[in-house]
């Protein structure tokens, strides 16, 4: 059975309020597209990837968002850090509008990363940095788009 872009929209921006996301390698955005991703770091190098891009899906299984360990807000933006401690501890990283519905733009959940503990926020990119020293900037019109890279002279 499908759905329309409104209702998905509608379900995604209550699973923000509510503390909810699909849990693995996604971007999920305000209007119910969600975006799968590859992230791959090493100690040596990172690379982000797009693998498929869905306007109608179901999660099977969900992680809880609401530990939040950053905020910033910027030109009636806000920029969010957390947790999920769903299976260890997963970063997630999410752009919103500053109102106050907590409007979502998109959310990242990144399981293979360290919880996102700084996050700064300006009028091109919104950058997160995790607790291992990675440094994941995120276009804010395209978060798909994340370069991965590591705080200099940050010990793993």
């Amino acid at each position: 059975m499908g759905t329309d872009a409104k209702p998905m929209a509608e379900h995604v921006q209550r699973w923000w309020r509510e503390g909810q996301a699909p849990d693995g390698d996604v971007i999920v955005f305000g209007d119910g597209q969600l975006s799968v991703m590859r992230f791959w770091t090493t100690e040596c190098w990172s690379r982000a990837e797009e693998v498929l891009r869905a306007t109608e899906w179901t999660a099977r299984h969900w992680l809880d968002v609401d530990m939040v360990m950053a905020s910033c807000r910027y030109a009636g933006y806000r920029a969010y850090g957390g947790e999920s401690a769903a299976h260890g501890s997963i970063g997630w990283v999410a752009l919103t509008r500053d109102d106050r519905q907590r409007t979502l733009e998109w959310l990242a959940v990144c399981s293979e990363s360290n919880p996102f503990a700084e996050v700064a926020l300006d009028d091109a990119c919104l950058t997160a940095v995790s607790t291992n020293g990675q440094v994941w900037t995120f276009p804010r019109d395209a978060p798909q788009k994340v370069e991965i890279s590591r705080v200099a002279g940050r010990d793993r």
